[in-house]
Formats: structure tokens, C-alpha cells, sequence
């Protein structure tokens, strides 16, 4: 079966995109990645990409009029390269309704909590104010409803009472680099798929694997 083709969005340091380059350099990794895109040139993360030799991309958002010009944009890039799947990692910017439309169920994000609390910024200070006793990490499909796809998988790690939002990202992101590469292998294998519920989102099934298989805990 030929390797599943993907493309990575980043717009910083790229800490989660060297873990799914290191996970897609393994020979029996069913991805690869096609090619790195950022919308900010400074980005640390396109060093990574130029040292395991992925092409890169770098289209700024401030050249385009709006966020439907500069998605489309993007997904040019994409679809030139085979790009099959997007996954976004640490891409800090919010979608016109077009490009989730586009790459309908083929947008993977993650997320710093257990979705569906704390969306949006700032997550861990709102585990930690909220008083929760358990955080983590949510990987998920991508659609027009901000940090509210479909779950694919889920890291729980516990939230420490002396901690701080930078003591509980630093474990939580631990968490995300085990957890990405996971669930990129499952749609790599073509393991993953929507299931419908009547009046509800869909729900995501993955053949082969329990649900509490999608589960890692991380102290």
C-alpha cells in the first residue's frame, strides 16, 4: 500500500512537527510528509523540515486580503505536492468556513486539553483555574466549529496542584509528541473512520483498536 501522503501547517518552533518527521523517517511509518507550510517566514519549525530534506513552503497571511484568498492559497500548495492529509501543528490561525470545506475530514489537529473543555487560548490557565484534577492533549479532525471535530484520540495528564500553566504545558506537550504520531500511523493504515449519529456530530472509529486504546496517560 503506498504511503499516505501528508502536508504539516506550522507557524512556530515547529516542536510538534519534528516529532511526526522523525516518526514518518521510520521505513515501516505508513506517512510521509509531502511538505511543511508556514504562513510566517521566521518560523523555527522550517529548519526541520529542510533538515530531513521535506520541501517547504512559506506563504505570509498579511500578503492576502482576506482568509478565504489565503487558504485557497494554501490548499494550492497542498494539492500540488499529493497531499492527501493536513495536519496542523501549532498553525495559529482560524480558517475561513472554504478550507474545512475543502479538506473535508482530512484536517488533523491537536489540542492542549481534553476536548471539549477549555478551547481556544490559554487552556492550561483554564485547567488550572477551573480546579481540574486531569488535563491532556485531543487529537482531532478540523471543521468549522473552533476545537469541536471529532475526536480521534486523547493523552490525560494530571494537573498538579503547585503547577503553573507553564509546568503544566511543558507536561501536556510531552504528552501531544507521543500522541500526534499515533493517531497519523492510524489514518496512515487506513484505520480511521466516521461513524454517523443520528442528531449528534459523527463519531470516529478505529478499526483494530479498542477505545481505550485511543487513550494515553502521561504522569
Amino acid at each position: 500500500m503506498a504511503r499516505l501522503k501528508a502536508g504539516v501547517l506550522i507557524s512556530g518552533r515547529g516542536s510538534n512537527l519534528l516529532t511526526l518527521l522523525e516518526a514518518c523517517a521510520a521505513t515501516d511509518f505508513p506517512v510521509e510528509i509531502a511538505l511543511v507550510v508556514s504562513n510566517r517566514p521566521e518560523a523555527g519549525g522550517l529548519s526541520h523540515a529542510q533538515r530531513f530534506g521535506v520541501p517547504a513552503a512559506v506563504i505570509p497571511h498579511r500578503d492576502f486580503p482576506d482568509r478565504e484568498s489565503f487558504d485557497r492559497a494554501v490548499s494550492a500548495a497542498l494539492e500540488a505536492a499529493g497531499v492527501e492529509l493536513v495536519c496542523l501543528a501549532g498553525f495559529m490561525r482560524i480558517f475561513s468556513s472554504w478550507f474545512p470545506a475543502r479538506w473535508a475530514n482530512r484536517i488533523l489537529n491537536i489540542h492542549p486539553s481534553l476536548l471539549p473543555a477549555f478551547k481556544g487560548l490559554h487552556v492550561q490557565q483554564q485547567a488550572i483555574d477551573a480546579g481540574a484534577r486531569v488535563s491532556g492533549a485531543t487529537v482531532h479532525l478540523v471543521t468549522d466549529d473552533l476545537d469541536g471535530g471529532p475526536i480521534v484520540a486523547q493523552a490525560a495528564v494530571p494537573v498538579h496542584p503547585d503547577d503553573t500553566a507553564d509546568t503544566l504545558a511543558a507536561r501536556i506537550l510531552k504528552a501531544e509528541h507521543a500522541l500526534y504520531p499515533l493517531a497519523l500511523r492510524w489514518f496512515g493504515e487506513r484505520r480511521v473512520r466516521l461513524v454517523p449519529q443520528p442528531g449528534k456530530p459523527d463519531r470516529v472509529v478505529i478499526d483494530g483498536i479498542a477505545p481505550s486504546g485511543a487513550i494515553l496517560w502521561r504522569p
